[in-house]
């Protein structure tokens, strides 16, 4: 009886959280893309201490306490994704465009007087696109060997992990796990990609445990398509005291849908080759608090710094996920048994896997430097840190302890990011203006990351990339008129990475170049 009740609470715990997601899934709802007004994003986002803009109510609240006058606007925008992946000799382009709507935002700025010295009090609200998650991936290429001639392969780490599960439960409950049973999805100390391995039979159980069937080095082909983004709405209100301080605070809801496909597929030659395809949907909400200052130190210097305080963004996620394995290698001595179709969704009587967790984001801090000359030149410059390696996810009813594994690989493989902005405006008449704009993010990755997914996960897309750092470089125009004003901008983007189709230390690298160019749109209107 009290194996029994200690196996229910361990389903109970380990039911509904434990293995659902990686380090790479805390960074991705963690970055954020340079979005919003076409001005903003031509400036390189650097306006936190010029502010002025709806999009600073972001990056520092204060800077709506700039604001004299009443704005709304809008901004629409297309964008190109370039990927071009390079493994064994084998080079692949993958291409997505896109048309979005990616900000909105209303300013209403109240004076109270010039006696008190509280000047103005202002409120705002803006929607914009915080992230975007639109891309394609795809590599193809004889696998290279290990040492001594090594066969590398993905079934080499559903042998790993079904090795784990099973000794685990052995080793803890002294009772087997029946891999071949559908009840193996369900079982809160199993690994779905051990189980698809095996009754997949690519992965066999022998004496010594269980081995995979692979001996010859596989041509591998891999193709993942990833869509939706995050939606982020802010409320704003900015104090301007004597035109030389000014405060905000923001209050920022965050809106996620995260979708993903990926299919990897192993050729043996002979007609024996396998595919496994994963389906994931990430959708929730979450908040934060953002806090921001702006001083003018000097009466009569144009010099502004600014000073800007982001709490973590406060997620609860749920996902939802299948997956099925095709195969055409004969493992075993039953010759009538050629091919094999696992799928989780039936398995689980037409249903996903959903499991819900909670994911706490870094701390942000922000400082930043204007500068004006005269009329016609403005100067901004930023500099933003969040240590990564303080995300954490959380199970709502059991809290961090149950992500104990994931927690401990973020802390270990992830690092602070360091994001540099410069950018610059200048009125070649008082009507039109042309800007710049140049970002530098470092990688949250340290050089040894890799997706280490736990005994019991559920996760079955094992490719992971360890990105370098982001350069985003940034040009615009704009008019203003007495009352409408138009901006237009231009920005692209690019960073490299490693990928790897699943884990194993002596994998070669597939060298990835990502590119995004990106045009905006605002129009609005001040009164």
């Amino acid at each position: 009886m009290k194996k029994i009740m200690t196996l229910a609470s361990l389903a109970l715990l380990l039911g509904t959280s434990v293995g659902a997601q990686t380090l790479y899934d805390a960074a991705k709802f963690t970055d954020k893309d340079l979005n919003g007004t076409a001005r903003f994003v031509g400036m390189g986002g650097a306006m936190g201490a010029l502010g002025g803009d709806i999009s600073t109510i972001g990056t520092n609240p204060a800077g709506i306490g700039i604001y004299r006058s009443n704005d709304v606007m809008g901004t629409m925008s297309y964008s190109s994704t370039g990927t071009e992946s390079s493994y064994g000799g084998m080079s692949v382009n993958s291409d997505r465009n896109r048309v979005t709507f990616d900000n909105l935002g209303v300013v209403f700025s109240t004076k109270v007087g010039n006696e008190t010295p509280l000047r103005y009090v202002n409120f705002g609200f803006n929607y914009h696109r915080s992230k975007s998650f639109y891309k394609n991936m795809s590599m193809e290429g004889l696998i290279n060997l290990g040492p001594g001639k090594e066969v590398l392969s993905q079934v080499n780490q559903m042998a790993y992990l079904a090795n784990q599960s099973y000794n685990y439960v052995l080793d803890n409950y002294k009772e087997s796990l029946n891999f071949m049973s559908n009840d193996i999805f369900t079982d809160p100390a199993a690994s779905w990609l051990g189980a698809l391995g095996v009754q997949g039979r690519i992965v066999n159980q022998e004496a010594e445990g269980f081995k995979s069937f692979v001996a010859n080095a596989p041509y591998a082909k891999f193709h993942s398509k990833e869509s939706g983004g995050v939606d982020q709405y802010d409320f704003n209100v900015a104090l301007n005291f004597s035109d030389r301080i000014y405060l905000g605070l923001t209050v920022g809801a965050y809106d996620v849908n995260y979708r993903k496909y990926s299919i990897y597929d192993e050729d043996y030659g002979s007609g024996a080759r396998y595919n496994l395809q994963s389906w994931n949907h990430v959708s929730g909400s979450g908040f934060d608090f953002k806090l921001g200052a702006i001083f003018r130190p000097f009466e009569y210097s144009p010099l502004r710094i600014g000073l800007a305080v982001h709490t973590p963004t406060f997620y609860q996620l749920t996902l939802d996920t299948s997956a099925r394995l095709e195969s055409d290698v004969f493992l075993g001595e039953d010759a009538t048994i050629t091919a094999t179709d696992v799928d989780t969704y039936y398995a689980l009587n037409n249903r996903d896997m959903s499991r819900d967790f909670d994911l706490r984001t870094p701390w942000k801090y922000n400082f930043s430097l204007g500068y004006t000359v005269g009329n016609n030149l403005a100067l901004g410059a930023e500099y933003e840190f969040q240590d990564y390696s303080t995300m954490k996810f959380r199970d709502s009813d059991y809290g961090s302890s149950v992500f104990g594994h994931e927690n401990a690989t973020i802390k270990s493989m992830t690092k602070g990011v360091n994001t540099f902005r410069i950018g610059a405006e200048y009125k070649i008449i008082p009507e039109f203006a042309f800007r710049l704009g140049y970002n530098y993010i470092s990688t949250a990755f340290k050089n040894d990351a890799y997706k280490n997914l736990p005994y019991n996960s559920i996760n079955t897309d094992t490719d992971f990339a360890n990105a370098d750092a982001t350069n985003n470089y940034t040009i615009g125009i704009g008019y203003r008129g007495s009352i409408f004003y138009t901006d237009l901008a231009y920005q692209y983007s690019t960073h490299k990475e490693n990928f790897y189709a699943f884990d194993e230390i002596y994998l070669n690298a597939t060298k990835v170049t990502n590119t995004r160019s990106q045009v905006l749109l605002t129009l609005g209107m001040r009164f």
